[in-house]
């Protein structure tokens, strides 16, 4: 019989910051390798040679491939020194992506510790927008819809409120709400606004799969309608004819991650943006586009 088991490897981020940009470059490549399996040693915060010492020491007892974002120099040359000394492949993460931006724009960069965690407008706008959300889930609408962003409408269990968090991350204020077949939508909804709506549906048998989880997490066994098959077409059925009806655009998130129906979302509201600037222009007699 042959062995199945993934192997396993040592795998070394350190990182001057949280360490977050690291781990997610990393992971995305780890997962291309479906029978090996990194044991992570993260190290974030390494600012010092004294801070650097004990990350050392840690990669030469647990050898591995050493992935770092350090803006340091010293501290560059040290990890690149070590890793040849103790014979492990290292490499400086973003300094591919930085070379060819300083190619590309003909100027030096300017080495920022955890530059991307600066705190600016659109922290803040981020901020605005994780608050709204929040008190916005789960049907409860701002009193004036124009000043959401998105408003996700699906049935219960196609992930609007993790849909709805990760957006408010990225800064858009994000409300959702259930339906139910036999209860009216909010007038609002129907009304003009500026809000973007989208609906979100997802196959029978994989809402049913949820929520059946759900009810046996919650010990309730007088919910057999909810988790009933046929009963969940139903509400599906409905979903899809209320989109069409007020033309509202519709994402399958069966087999979406909650970051890829979320780039959807974003991609769909750019898309309506764009097109919006473009007739304007138009309308006020000016070309559609003006690629210079």
């Amino acid at each position: 019989m042959t062995n199945t088991l993934p192997s396993y490897f040592h795998l070394h981020l350190i990182s001057d910051s949280t360490g977050e940009t690291l781990t997610t470059i990393a992971k995305a490549a780890a997962v291309q390798y479906a029978n090996m399996r990194p044991i992570e040693h993260v190290h974030p915060l390494i600012r010092t040679r004294r801070q650097l010492a004990r990350v050392l020491t840690e990669i030469e007892q647990a050898p591995g491939i050493v992935l770092y974002t350090i803006v340091n120099a010293e501290l560059i040359a040290e990890i690149e020194r070590h890793c040849r000394h103790v014979k492990v492949p290292s490499l400086h993460v973003l300094m591919p992506i930085m070379q060819i931006f300083e190619s590309y724009l003909g100027a030096p960069q300017t080495p920022i510790v955890a530059g991307q965690h600066v705190v600016d407008a659109d922290y803040f706008r981020r901020i605005d927008a994780l608050n709204f959300t929040m008190h916005h889930d789960d049907g409860r609408l701002p009193a004036d819809l124009n000043q959401a962003d998105i408003v996700l409408l699906g049935i219960s269990r196609t992930s609007k409120t993790p849909t709805s968090i990760y957006l408010a991350q990225k800064g858009f204020k994000t409300t959702n709400l259930p339906l139910v077949p036999g209860i009216e939508i909010p007038k609002a909804l129907t009304e003009p606004h500026s809000a973007f709506v989208v609906g979100l549906v997802a196959s029978a048998e994989r809402i049913a799969e949820i929520r059946r989880n759900r009810v046996q997490l919650l010990a309730d066994r007088e919910l057999g309608d909810y988790v009933d098959r046929s009963q969940i077409a139903n509400e599906i059925a409905y979903s899809r004819r209320l989109f069409h009806k007020h033309g509202w655009p519709l994402i399958d998130v069966t087999r979406r991650s909650i970051e890829e129906t979320a780039a959807t979302i974003i991609k769909m509201l750019s898309d309506k943006d764009a097109t919006a600037t473009r007739d304007g222009a138009t309308a006020n007699g000016l070309p559609a586009s003006e690629d210079g």
